[in-house]
């Protein structure tokens, strides 16, 4: 290896390019910003802090990280750039010394049935050209080893334009790995017609049942009415074999209804397309209900679940086929890879083994790369998100990380502390959104935002090092190191939920009572199998253990920009009714989606100019100045209010009015305390739900759920998204639904949820087919005091024992 030699020597002034060391902010407005000035060194680790709601997203994503994607979009051809997202220059002054941002946040991996961790990092893709080369016997490219890939057959007649044009036979075709029975989706669905139309009636009748279709309906329920194949009049039980198939079965068909074109479809392939192609847990509430009392969904009989055709689970290397790879542990996968010695795909094996490595590195060699991805939790799913940046040779980038302890046990928060450091190392800039004291006492620089949330917070309250924030006198400085103690003295249990032989995912055959009437905390490493013990056989368990629970998960909600904490958490219905009632007219007036909305805008409050591949021009409607209502709207009004400034008041606002006097309303007074309760007071009402941050949304879901009836409460890491001083009130909310006669069931990393527990259930002891036991039952002071899990230990040094 040659090396040249140096004769100069190194100059004393420094180089123009070494004086851009920040990344500089100034006067920064996005959201609840007040004029944020910033500078952020870089090639270091900058940890912004604050409480939930206090601007760190939007400084961090909406500010930095938006702006650097926007200038790197813009360096694409204005052709190129019309198929990409089109983002608005983010509301600040000055924004410079910024590099080329790689996002990793908390959002969810694609729901897609057929989406899988192994399609997610680009492992399968590895693995089918792996068997293809290969796999005995032959079956073809990578395509057939491929559940997203269909077997295609095509014959006919093709014209070929070379001198004399003639036409020629040909004969094409592709072999796709794709189970033809379950459509590479790996389980089947089974309707119950009865749960779709009442038989009894005819179609004029009204006799669908399905949420959303109603009889004047021109897309769904004309379309059947008036096709022609059916008697509308005639009641569905008295239809003849071939109407019966027409109207269950039928293919696509051109059909005319006053004049208008509209596709029919038999009943059944319309529902499969509309609702059971899509994600359930993305489905409204209310379509989800539908979906899992009308389908039954089973395993594929015929690929036994593994979403793959005959063919390509027959093709085997060394005697495990593609199916079998990707039922593996990865960390077992790995191993197998390792054991492959073929130099003609050597440069193959060496890219799916760092993959793999990586999966094991970052805390995910418990997953298999045939778990779906709509199944992994946010912290999961932002860790596959990272794995392709582990290995990158690129350097001078800025990493920007929301949350990235996400779901990790206090065992785990150190390698992911590593994995940061070492981005960091090879001189990159990594930025991170952080609550949890570990990873917060290993940055180099501290940006803490307050000091409240919402309009209470959004400026900057402390910069520096960590040992300046703890003297600093913030809420967060001053929470830093607190420490809760282990209860002295605990509930005692009013019964027990008892679960039996529980087998779901990795558990071994789990027998366990969890006690009524108190708080129990189930804990255990990442993967050890909380999740499933708790969603897999309680919630959805039968007999006593799947009724009366309310389970809370940590599903993102869903929303556009005209969804707000009124209409999520249906506090707009008591308050549309009350000002109807007060003013002798029609609800639908107040509600800014329907009759009420402004005509300019259509209630959206802004007027939205799409300018093509530069980003639209949001205005303020001139004609209602925001408040998204009709003019005459605005002149009803109920306790001297309208409608536009109850929705403008915060949640604490909000409860004094509907709480006395002429606006005294208890079905939305009931609602509001809810909201005050989870900490949400400081939030308005019609504060679009895009722009709550992710703490703000778990709390809302939260404040929503208990409205429902029920005796068990399942949560799955409600402190996600808390800051240390938000925590205290939630445990204060635990501790209410316990007393008022509730028994909570609490999946939890946070050791201060674990020591102000009355139980604990910790599985492990390790992550996969390595845990999926029940290594302790008892008492936190007990688990502290034997120290015999991983979680003894840590809690243990966290309570100072």
């Amino acid at each position: 290896m040659s090396k040249a030699t140096r004769t100069d020597s190194p100059s004393p002034v420094p180089h123009a390019a070494d004086s851009h060391e920040m990344i500089r902010v100034h006067g920064a407005r996005v959201n609840n910003l007040k004029d944020v000035s910033v500078e952020i060194p870089k090639r270091r680790l900058t940890v912004f802090t604050g409480v939930s709601g206090s601007g760190k997203s939007s400084l961090v994503f909406d500010t930095i990280a938006a702006e650097s994607q926007r200038l790197i979009n813009e360096t694409y051809s204005a052709f190129v750039q019309g198929f990409m997202p089109t983002l608005a220059r983010p509301e600040v002054d000055v924004l410079d010394g910024l590099t080329t941002v790689i996002t990793v946040d908390q959002q969810r991996l694609g729901g897609d049935p057929r989406s899988t961790v192994g399609t997610a990092t680009d492992a399968n893709a590895m693995l089918r050209i792996l068997f293809s080369r290969l796999g005995e016997p032959h079956i073809g490219p990578p395509g057939a080893y491929a559940f997203n890939v269909p077997s295609v057959q095509a014959t006919g007649a093709i014209t070929v334009e070379r001198g004399a044009k003639k036409a020629v036979k040909a004969t094409f075709s592709r072999t796709g790995g794709m189970c033809t029975r379950c459509e590479g989706r790996g389980s089947v669905s089974d309707i119950d017609l009865t749960q779709l139309y009442d038989a009894s009636k005819s179609l004029a009748e009204g006799a669908f049942t399905i949420p959303g279709w109603k009889s004047d309906s021109f897309w769904t329920v004309r379309v059947y009415a008036e096709s022609g194949f059916l008697d509308p009049n005639k009641p569905i039980c008295r239809f003849t074999k071939k109407e019966m198939h027409d109207f269950l079965y039928r293919e696509p068909t051109k059909v005319k209804v006053e004049g208008v074109n509209l596709t029919y479809e038999g009943l059944i392939p319309k529902i499969q397309k509309s609702f059971l192609s899509k994600d359930k847990e993305a489905l409204q509430p209310h379509i989800r209900a539908f979906v899992e009392r009308a389908v039954t969904f089973t395993t594929c009989p015929e690929c036994e679940g593994t979403r793959l055709s005959e063919g390509a689970r027959s093709s085997k290397i060394k005697r495990i086929s593609i199916a079998d790879a990707c039922a593996m542990q990865i960390t077992d996968l790995a191993e197998w890879v390792r054991g492959l010695d073929e130099p003609s795909v050597a440069p193959l094996l060496a890219a799916l083994e760092q993959t793999l490595d990586s999966f094991v590195e970052i805390g995910l060699g418990y997953l298999s790369l045939d778990r779906p991805s709509g199944t992994l939790s946010g912290g999961e799913a932002q860790r596959v998100k990272m794995i392709r940046h582990l290995g990158s040779a690129l350097t001078d980038i800025t990493y920007v990380f929301d949350e990235p302890t996400i779901g990790l046990h206090p065992h785990d928060i150190q390698r992911m502390n590593d994995l940061l450091l070492r981005l960091r190392d090879k001189g990159n800039t990594v930025l991170v959104v952080e609550h949890k004291p570990l990873t917060i006492a290993i940055a180099d620089h501290v940006v803490d935002l307050g000091p409240a949330a919402g309009t209470g917070g959004g400026t900057i309250c402390f910069e520096g090092t960590v040992e300046g924030l703890r003297a600093s006198g913030t809420i967060t400085g001053r929470h830093l190191d607190d420490r809760a103690g282990v209860k002295a003295e605990v509930r005692t249990p009013a019964g027990a939920l008892e679960i039996r032989g529980a087998t779901a995912h990795n558990l071994r055959k789990v027998d366990v009572d969890i006690p009524l009437g108190v708080l129990v905390v189930v804990t255990g490493v990442a993967g050890s199998g909380k999740s499933s013990l708790v969603h897999g056989s309680l919630v959805k368990g039968s007999g006593a253990a799947g009724t009366g629970v309310v389970s809370i998960d940590q599903g993102a909600i869903r929303g556009s920009r005209r969804s707000n904490p009124a209409t999520y958490s249906g506090l707009l219905d008591p308050i549309r009714k009350a000002f109807a009632k007060a003013n002798g007219v029609k609800p639908a007036l107040f509600s800014a989606n329907s009759e009420g909305a402004c005509p300019t805008c259509n209630g959206a409050g802004v007027v939205y100019t799409d300018l093509g591949m530069m980003a639209g021009v949001a205005t303020t409607c001139e004609e209602c100045e925001g408040k998204r209502f009709e003019a005459s709207v605005l002149e009803y009004r109920l306790g001297g209010r309208d409608i536009s400034e109850v929705l403008a008041m915060s949640v604490t606002e909000a409860e004094e009015f509907f709480g006395s006097g002429e606006a005294k309303t208890p079905a939305a007074h009931a609602v509001l305390r809810r909201l005050a309760d989870v900490g949400l007071g400081y939030v308005s009402l019609g504060q679009p739900l895009t722009t709550l941050s992710g703490g703000e949304r778990q709390r809302l879901k939260l404040a929503t759920h208990m409205a429902e009836k029920g005796g068990v409460y399942v949560l799955d890491e409600p402190t996600t998204g808390l800051h240390l001083a938000d925590v205290e009130q939630l445990l204060g909310l635990l501790d209410r639904l316990v007393d008022s006669g509730k028994s909570v069931i609490v999946v939890e990393h946070h050791q201060a949820v674990m020591a102000h527990a009355d139980w604990i259930i910790d599985l492990g002891p390790g992550a996969g087919h390595d845990g999926g036991r029940v290594v302790f039952e008892g008492t936190p002071a007990e688990l502290v005091a034997a120290r015999s899990t991983l979680t003894g230990e840590h809690l243990a040094d966290y309570v100072g024992a």
